[in-house]
């Protein structure tokens, strides 16, 4: 906890490091399990609820969820509608632009195959296929960043569809109306859990890079607080419990 308890949290916490008095609003696609999504009771759960749970606790406010279609968190949070975004956003230059970023997580992407598909060893080997994505997503960025090196090789492209929700991505998969679906990988990993045999990766991991708490550069005092926090947190043994909680050990930084 940080120095000064609830004490410290009156003091910084005060308007305008957080919209709502004694509330800190996160916005998150809820849809990407294991790192955020509903329960069958419609509640918010998953590693990064849990990181953004304790985080407000322990800053002495509670925590409110606003969720929000991926490609929409960042105008969310720039007009106000949440104090911080929590949702397995990459840490990239373009974003540093308007945001600053705590880092508290390393994330992968991979390509999700029903079982028994053959296997594409690489992004490349999609060329010809339909590959399901989410808007916004590295993965469709990545995936048309192969499109442009497909095209001057004079190879067939990848058809890219694109949905706003992993969910829909995910059935189109399942149904066998794409090929292969262009995932995070901690996501991955957990539907492949929940069924055993229904899926299968093409391969390891092929894109690391850091994920980060989100925060309006106009709000230093808040990003302040939200890294003194995770610091905390990591030194503690918090932040390793949680993470052991959703089995995303590997994705811990320093790891």
């Amino acid at each position: 906890m940080l120095a000064g308890g609830a004490a410290h949290a009156a003091t910084v916490l005060a308007p305008p490091a957080i919209g709502k008095p004694g509330v800190i609003t996160y916005c998150s696609a809820i849809n990407l399990p294991p790192m955020e999504f509903l329960s069958p009771a419609t509640k918010p759960e998953g590693l990064d609820v849990d990181i953004g749970d304790e985080i407000a606790k322990r800053l002495g406010v509670k925590a409110a969820w606003n969720n929000v279609p991926f490609s929409g968190l960042i105008p969310a949070i720039l007009a106000g509608q949440c104090d911080a975004i929590i949702s397995d956003l990459f840490i990239k230059p373009e974003r540093l632009k308007v945001l600053d970023m705590v880092p508290y997580l390393y994330s992968h992407e991979v390509v999700l195959l029903k079982a028994g598909s053959p296997k594409v060893p690489g992004l490349a080997d999609l060329s010809g296929k339909k590959v399901a994505t989410v808007t916004g997503t590295t993965a469709t960025i990545l995936l048309q960043q192969e499109n442009a090196a497909l095209k001057t090789a004079g190879k067939p492209l990848i058809d890219i569809v694109m949905f706003p929700e992993n969910t829909q991505a995910l059935q189109q998969l399942e149904f066998g109306q794409v090929d292969a679906y262009g995932v995070a990988y901690e996501p991955a990993d957990y539907y492949m859990r929940q069924d055993p045999g229904k899926f299968a990766l093409n391969g390891p991991p092929y894109f690391k890079i850091l994920t980060g708490i989100a925060v309006d550069k106009k709000n230093p005092a808040l990003n302040s607080d939200i890294s003194e926090t995770i610091a905390a947190m990591m030194k503690d043994g918090t932040y390793g419990k949680l993470l052991a909680k959703w089995n995303l050990q590997t994705d811990a930084v320093g790891k």
